[in-house]
């Protein structure tokens, strides 16, 4: 048996091992990584800031201290969102129409914010005349008046007719404007207010 194999040429093997490994159980595919391009990219960077190293130092380390700046002010500005996202909250921040006035009924808060008005105050007296409008409603069970309720709460349940309650969306988009959103309140919003105000009434009257 020794003899037979020492009698096989090289050649002869080699021939017979191609002709093994050309078969296509024996084609081998390497597969390129999908992230290929950004690992050569920064390979190749890398190359770069060596070169630079040795060609110009100062601009090395120039470029090696504003990437660390820019690192931490980044963990910077991620710990100080998960902290703002995690502290505690010690108050509601969940705007609501009657604020911290005490509730009367609709005709007391429309003098309120007569009153308000010509004192200049128009801000306040579009809150009043805000819960003036939704008293009202209430009063015609057209929704359920709360202090807890948001204005757009009240502007998704009222049961009124389109017209009515586009009006009504209307005034609350007006009244987050001016008390939520820090809109300075003229005499002439506070007069639009109020007109938009009586047509809610008047439409959800004529329903």
């Amino acid at each position: 048996m020794i003899a037979q194999l020492q009698s096989i040429s090289d050649d002869s093997v080699r021939v017979v091992l191609h002709e093994v490994f050309a078969s296509p159980e024996y084609a081998w595919e390497s597969r390129a990584h999908p992230l290929q391009f950004f690992i050569d990219l920064y390979r190749r960077f890398l190359g770069w800031l060596v070169g630079l190293a040795d060609a110009h130092p100062l601009a090395y380390w120039t470029i090696m201290g504003l990437m660390t700046g820019l690192l931490l002010a980044i963990l910077a500005h991620v710990g100080w969102l998960v902290w703002r996202a995690l502290r505690p909250r010690t108050g509601s921040t969940r705007p609501t129409p009657a604020g911290r006035v005490a509730v009367h009924d609709a005709a007391w808060h429309l003098r309120e914010a007569l009153r308000l008005a010509r004192e200049g105050r128009y801000g306040e007296a579009i809150g009043h005349r805000f819960l003036a409008l939704v008293l009202e409603l209430d009063r015609r069970h057209l929704l359920r008046f709360h202090p807890s309720k948001t204005p757009a709460e009240y502007a998704a349940e009222a049961q009124l007719g389109a017209p009515a309650a586009e009006a009504l969306a209307d005034v609350v988009s007006r009244l987050y404007r001016y008390l939520f959103a820090g809109v300075a309140c003229s005499a002439d919003d506070l007069v639009a207010f109020d007109a938009r105000a009586n047509a809610v009434i008047a439409l959800g009257a004529a329903a």
